[in-house]
């Protein structure tokens, strides 16, 4: 692996490790734990916590990492007679699909229902639990593949 890939595939890695800690606490201990309020305030805490996510140090990791994940891609492929360029493409697959696709396909428009929803109503304690059982299943799917990216990033370093 070219000097020039090392450190975009080591802040990959980084980045993607991150996402999967994060996604895994929610995942594990954060929505089982709103499961468990009553509805209205489980509803709340997530609504704050859909509007507080959006800051600068996540995006920085969150779109970061995507970035670099697709600059590894091309790399890549490329690149598909070196050692390392099959674990840097999935990884960059994996990261891709798993952060950025899965987050704005599926639990982007969630968050946007869940926000429209006033905690106090009978509808919003419905919409809750669906939103507790999609909501996480999704999240459970970032978890593994951000995890994965951060193995194959490593795997791919390794190789290099």
């Amino acid at each position: 692996m070219s000097n020039w890939l090392f450190a975009p595939t080591f802040i990959s890695a980084l980045g993607s490790a991150l996402m999967a800690g994060l996604f895994f606490v929610f995942s594990n201990a954060v929505m089982t734990a709103f499961g468990k309020l009553s509805p209205a305030t489980g509803i709340a805490a997530m609504q704050a916590i859909n509007i507080w996510i959006l800051n600068p140090v996540f995006a920085a990791v969150f779109f970061g990492t995507a970035a670099f994940s697709a600059l590894l891609a091309i790399a890549a492929l490329l690149n598909l007679g070196h050692a390392w360029s099959l674990p840097l493409l999935a990884g960059s697959l994996c990261y891709l699909f798993g952060a950025p696709l899965v987050t704005m396909i599926f639990n982007v428009p969630l968050n946007n229902r869940l926000a429209a929803a006033s905690p106090e109503t009978a509808e919003a304690a419905r919409l809750w639990a669906e939103y507790l059982r999609i909501w996480t299943a999704w999240n459970h799917l970032r978890t593994i593949l951000c995890l994965a990216a951060t193995g194959l990033f490593i795997w791919a370093l390794c190789r290099g």
